[in-house]
């Protein structure tokens, strides 16, 4: 694999990451495992950053894929698509926000940056409010809402974005309060922050942030906040990128854990929906979806192979209750790796939901971060044939764990067991 890195080196950006000191070429998977150019098998505990959803090669998806492939892969949507009103439909009934519209993209980074032009243009208002330490993707108006320095290259924006307290409930200073009265102060700073500025267009909020860490509030926060924003007209984005789609078990949408205060105006998707097919999009209400005033389209959006593919995930996912099965054995992967993280000082938080999970890092008696141990850690376990991810917005000192929504409570203890190795060989 050397020769393919050099070759990656001459020709891609410096800033396109790699994971590892000797980067990892994937040939093919099968279930929850995949294999390097090298032979070796891996059990995956990533899925591609969340995208292999429900397991690789799923034959349901792959024979979906091909049967469409053979007929027509692409069309645009200037054309009737049978396959992009199928999902549609589907994806409108399952969003719980009435007289839903869907705009199909290819990325969630292409789906918040949507978003943001829906929720502006509604509004007249280019104004944000976002969480300190989120992320919503790559493009230009999405890094300049992203509160995670890590990934924000650029402090130039055609936005003007205002940060919020609440989404990470361990630091801050907020931290030592308990679960009510650290709602309750992020809502008296968000009242204040209101007070200051011009009415906003809208908050956007992934309910778990994802490359912050799988860090979340508690829950209820968002619901005490939709109080305050229905007040100022204010609309809410879900950023459901990864949490959508049963990850968290408990949920079908992270945002129903605060829930009392109904759907979100607008709700972001991608990553897991395609099985590791190219589809993200958007749900709002037709008032919203339908307020831009020039013709528009999507390439690639939409596409009739990543909508099959969209169909036969999205149905073997509920038929089989994988959202049940997240909850069940991402229960006891958690509770597994809590039992390893009290053996070990440097592990602060394991935290995280369903199969959404954690591993915050820290100096042993300090609550700096430890990235030179995360980084060797994720290397333990790779030697020991685990694949797992970074995160945080700490200098990316915090493990996460998001395996393929089928994963069973023998590959759970298999990784969990090869993350302890991991972590006591890098003590």
């Amino acid at each position: 694999m050397s020769d393919l890195h050099a070759r990656h080196r001459r020709v891609l950006p410096d800033w396109l990451a790699l994971y590892y000191d000797d980067p990892l070429e994937i040939t093919h998977g099968e279930g929850r495992h995949v294999w390097d150019s090298d032979g070796n098998k891996y059990l995956d505990f990533f899925g591609g950053i969340l995208t292999t959803m429900t397991a690789h090669a799923l034959p349901e998806v792959t024979k979906a894929v091909s049967e469409q492939a053979g007929r027509i892969i692409h069309s645009s949507t200037l054309y009737l698509n049978r396959a992009m009103v199928d999902l549609a439909e589907r994806i409108a009934h399952v969003s719980g926000i009435p007289d839903a519209r869907v705009f199909f993209t290819t990325s969630g980074t292409e789906a918040n940056d949507t978003a943001l032009l829906l929720a502006t243009t509604h509004r007249r208002s280019n104004t944000v409010l976002a969480m300190r330490n989120s992320y919503h993707g790559r493009s230009f108006s999405a890094v300049g809402i992203t509160g995670n320095r890590g990934w924000s290259p650029t402090s130039l924006s055609p936005l003007q974005t205002l940060y919020v307290h609440g989404g990470v409930r361990g630091r801050g200073p907020f931290a030592g309060l308990g679960d009510a009265e650290f709602i309750e102060a992020c809502v008296e700073d968000l009242k204040d922050l209101l007070g200051h500025t011009r009415p906003p267009a809208a908050l956007i909020a992934e309910p778990i942030q994802g490359v912050g860490g799988f860090t979340s509030p508690p829950d209820g926060l968002y619901a005490a906040f939709r109080d305050v924003l229905n007040a100022h007209g204010i609309l809410w984005i879900a950023d459901e990128v990864q949490t959508g789609w049963g990850r968290t078990g408990e949920h079908f949408w992270g945002w129903q854990a605060h829930g009392r205060s109904g759907p979100p105006d607008i709700v972001t998707f991608a990553k897991g929906i395609g099985n590791g097919m190219s589809i993200g999009g958007v749900i709002a209400r037709a008032e919203i979806m339908n307020c831009l005033d020039a013709n528009s389209i999507s390439t690639f959006g939409g596409t009739q192979v990543t909508m099959a593919a969209g169909l036969a995930n999205l149905s073997y996912l509920l038929e089989h209750d994988l959202q049940g099965n997240a909850r069940r054995v991402g229960g006891l992967l958690i509770e597994r790796l809590r039992a390893v993280a009290a053996q070990d000082p440097g592990v602060r938080e394991v935290r995280g939901r369903g199969l959404m999970i954690g591993v915050e890092l820290t100096k042993p008696g300090t609550d700096l971060a430890d990235p030179q141990r995360a980084a060797a850690v994720l290397e333990a376990a790779r030697a020991e044939g685990l694949l797992i991810g970074k995160g945080g917005g700490h200098d990316t000192s915090a493990l996460r764990i998001a395996p393929p929504l089928s994963l069973t409570v023998a590959e759970a203890e298999e990784g969990a067991a090869i993350l302890e190795r991991a972590l006591r060989s890098t003590q």
